[in-house]
């Protein structure tokens, strides 16, 4: 608590301000925004990679919080102020940072794949920056966000090693996926213990569902786009790719919203998330495909890294 209190009293309104314009780095639709625009125009391995960083590391961070249970700062000390506006956005516990993971999973795997030195200071100081905001805030300490960032960098680490820096369609491409789906399984089961027990309220529980939810329809999107579709990035001009991006985030957006339908709980949200990814990475890349692609156009190489 010694850190935060050094910030709580260096806090002012400009700061406050700026520091919680950094910490919407890591909002859903900006994350959803870089990762299509990726995914669906630009190049798919290095997309593959975001994913893969993005929701092992969100599975593993959303278990950890529900396992550990480590109060807010507030919490722990009912004295402790946060700057106001930074608590509705700070959901279930504290340990370990999801703000963080949310932003450093997409900044970092963008920086090294990027392959230039002034992108990757900048990418990796605005993980860093969003880190800081989360103890200037109030909401996190200092453990919480450390820990966030050496989980995103492991995993960054294995998905470089063994996925885009290896042999294209080699056995351990497959690896991931199943990765995935056996952690979304057990962290399903995990909130099912927890809720069924009464270990925890619902309402601290719903966040490693949205991770659990989403990461599944990510890895079954993944293994089906990657065997049935393996569409191609390119469409026959520049107007064609910002159509095929608007459209496809429509889409997305559409599908978020629509399943509202659904209901509210836990488990109309794990499948309103896993209808979204699974849109992203697979319906969406079959309809393009079909409509949006250069005729006779093959597949772009997906072992094409980016300079």
């Amino acid at each position: 608590m010694e850190i935060l209190r050094a910030l709580e009293n260096i806090r002012n309104p400009f700061f406050d301000e700026l520091i919680l314009l950094i910490t919407r780095m890591e909002e859903q639709m900006i994350i959803i925004a870089v990762f299509c625009a990726i995914f669906w125009c630009i190049n798919k391995r290095m997309a593959y990679v975001l994913g893969i960083v993005f929701f092992m590391s969100a599975i593993l961070v959303q278990g950890m919080k529900i396992i550990f249970r480590v109060d807010r700062p507030w919490v722990y000390d009912p004295s402790f102020t946060t700057v106001p506006g930074a608590v509705g956005a700070a959901t279930g516990y504290a340990f370990p940072s999801g703000h963080t993971q949310n932003a450093a999973a997409y900044l970092m795997p963008l920086g090294v794949m990027l392959n230039n030195k002034i992108v990757r200071i900048i990418m990796f100081g605005l993980a860093l920056l969003v880190a800081f905001s989360r103890m200037y805030l109030g909401v996190h300490y200092l453990s919480d966000v450390l820990v966030s960032l050496i989980i995103v960098a492991v995993i960054l680490w294995l998905a470089i090693k063994f996925y885009y820096n290896a042999p294209e369609n080699n056995k351990t491409e497959a690896l991931f996926p199943l990765i995935i789906c056996a952690a979304t399984i057990a962290i399903f089961a995990m909130v099912i213990i927890m809720n069924f027990a009464e270990v925890t309220e619902p309402a601290k529980l719903r966040d490693s569902v949205l991770a659990g939810g989403a990461a599944a329809g990510f890895a079954v999107g993944m293994f089906i786009e990657k065997k049935y579709i393996n569409f191609s990035v390119k469409s026959k001009n520049v107007f064609m790719q910002i159509l095929k991006l608007i459209l496809g985030l429509a889409g997305t957006i559409g599908i978020m919203e629509g399943a509202r339908i659904l209901g509210s709980g836990l488990v109309a949200d794990a499948i309103r998330y896993g209808l979204t990814t699974l849109w992203i990475t697979a319906i969406y890349p079959l309809l393009i495909k079909r409509f949006l692609s250069v005729k006779g156009e093959s597949c772009q190489k997906s072992s094409e890294k980016q300079a």
